[in-house]
Formats: structure tokens, C-alpha cells, sequence
């Protein structure tokens, strides 16, 4: 199981790789888009710096999630990585919503008979170019992401596909305007609108866990089923029952009762309760929060 130190050093590294590519990306873009003339470019520009905000929320909120327990927080520091998790998803609506308002703005436009500017060819070769380093890092990301188990990470690595979704819209809008005349300029502003509807969707799919997390809800029913089993598994112990589990950050707190023999010795107790602690944290993790409250059961004569 990969330390917490060596993880955050690994969300780090990943992460840092995600901002040096949006900051050249972002930059490049821009060019394109002032070079080109095109609007689209420009706004997709924006829309990498979206990234490399968030890049920045994530170096900011992954040091503080990283800090061992202390007086004023007892159950660790990993709420600040679910935190920062629910503020990539909210930049990620935002952006979408944007992206469609000004899309639809734009068509509106076009339809009243004005003819929208056709951009220069350095604005479409920019986009085809982001398409494709946007999916090499959401698959660099997104691996690594799963590896280390961090919700924030994955999370990075769909902001990255999103940008490369909106850089799809905008190469076809580009290509459109230059390939077909002036007249077809308007799929850049219908291509805008449709991307903003998978960047809006992939945002409330982050969302929602993280507001579950924040929330306190429960495991899922398999791994409290895991749970039990684990517990069940252990002799002498018997109707775990009240059983309470969260999500902290990448970890997990489990809380429940469990009956035991009252004749048992302290020591003996003691052990049994150590080992179920052992088996638990072996399965999801040394970081895992265990506490078991102890009912004893007198034996039938």
C-alpha cells in the first residue's frame, strides 16, 4: 500500500506534468486565436486556463489533505481533497455553461444574417493539436488517478478531456468556417453548444460522490457487506450490528458494535479487537479509521 507521503508526492508530480502542458497549451492558443482571428480559439484558450486554475486548487488542497491528525482534527485532513474534488466540478459547470451561453449567442447571430469572421488556418491546426495532447494527458492523469486511488486526480483528468472535447467542437467549427465558406462559420458556435452538454454532464458526475462524501453518506452496500463478512470471520464474535462507515479523503472510517464472551479476559479481548483492526486496515488501508464498541455476552451454563 503506497504511504500517504509517497501518494501526495505522486498527485504532485502528476499534476504538476497537467500544468506545465495547460500552461503551454493555454498560451499557444491564445496566439492561435489572435493570429487566426478566431474567437473560438480564444475562448478555448480560457478554457485550458480553467485547467491550470484548477491544477493550482489541487497543489493548494492536496498539501493540506496530506497533514497528519492533530488536535483540531482528529479524523485527518483528507476532507480538503473531497473539497477540492467539488470545486473542479463546479468550475467544470460553470465553464460548460458559459461555453453554451456564448455558443448560443453566437448562432442567434448567425441567424439574424450576420456572417461571422472566418479564422485563419493556424487556429484549426492549434485545435487538431490540442485534441491530441489533451487525451494523452487524461490518459496519463486518469491512470495514475485510479493507481493512487484519488478521487481529485481522476477528477483533473476529466477537466483535461473536457478541454480536449471542446477543442473537437472548435476544430470542426474552424475547419467548417475555412473548408466551406463563410456561411458554415455558424458549426462553431452549434459544435460549442453541443461539447458544453458532456463538459455540464461529466461535471455533475463529479459532483454528486463529492457532495456525498461531504455529506456523510454511507459505503457502498458491498463494501459494508465486505465489512461485516471481514468482522464475522473472526471467532468469538458475533451480531455486529450499528455499523457506520464514511469516506475521508482516500480513506475510510468504519465504526460499529460486536458482541463478545464477558468472561474473556482483558488481554484476550484486547487481542481479538487488535486483529480485527489489523485485518480491516490490511484490506482497505493503513490510514483506515477503526472503532469497535465491545457488548459482552454471558455464556449459557
Amino acid at each position: 500500500m503506497t504511504s500517504t507521503r509517497s501518494r501526495n508526492r505522486e498527485i504532485y508530480k502528476v499534476t504538476l506534468v497537467g500544468s506545465a502542458v495547460n500552461l503551454a497549451l493555454a498560451l499557444a492558443k491564445f496566439a492561435a486565436g489572435v493570429l487566426g482571428r478566431s474567437a473560438a480559439m480564444i475562448a478555448d484558450a480560457v478554457h485550458t486556463l480553467s485547467d491550470l486554475a484548477t491544477d493550482i486548487v489541487i497543489l493548494a488542497f492536496v498539501r493540506v489533505s496530506g497533514k497528519p491528525r492533530d488536535e483540531k482534527h482528529r479524523y485527518g485532513h483528507g476532507k480538503f481533497e473531497t473539497l477540492a474534488t467539488l470545486i473542479i466540478g463546479v468550475v467544470l459547470l460553470v465553464v460548460g455553461v458559459m461555453i453554451a451561453y456564448g455558443g448560443a449567442e453566437r448562432v442567434v447571430t448567425a441567424i439574424k444574417g450576420e456572417v461571422l469572421e472566418r479564422p485563419g488556418m493556424i487556429a484549426f491546426w492549434a485545435a487538431l493539436a490540442t485534441i491530441v495532447f489533451k487525451e494523452a494527458l487524461y490518459r496519463y492523469t486518469v491512470v495514475r488517478g485510479r493507481r493512487l486511488k484519488s478521487d481529485v486526480t481522476v477528477a483533473n483528468a476529466w477537466h483535461h478531456r473536457s478541454d480536449g472535447l471542446s477543442s473537437i467542437g472548435t476544430a470542426i467549427g474552424i475547419g467548417g468556417a475555412i473548408f466551406l465558406g463563410p456561411r458554415w462559420a455558424v458549426l462553431d458556435p452549434l459544435a460549442a453548444v453541443v461539447v458544453s452538454v458532456f463538459i455540464v454532464r461529466v461535471a455533475v458526475k463529479l459532483m454528486k460522490p463529492a457532495m456525498d462524501e461531504l455529506m456523510e453518506k454511507s459505503l457502498p452496500e458491498d463494501v459494508e457487506r465486505e465489512i461485516c463478512e471481514t468482522v464475522g470471520s473472526f471467532d468469538g464474535v458475533s451480531e455486529l450490528h450499528n455499523l457506520c462507515t464514511r469516506k475521508i479523503g482516500a480513506s475510510y472510517a468504519i465504526e460499529f458494535h460486536i458482541r463478545m464472551d464477558g468472561s474473556s479476559t482483558l488481554e484476550e479481548t484486547h487481542s481479538k479487537i487488535s486483529q480485527i483492526e489489523y485485518a480491516l486496515r490490511a484490506k482497505y488501508g493503513p490510514q483506515t479509521h477503526v472503532m469497535i464498541h465491545i457488548e459482552p455476552v454471558k455464556k449459557k451454563l
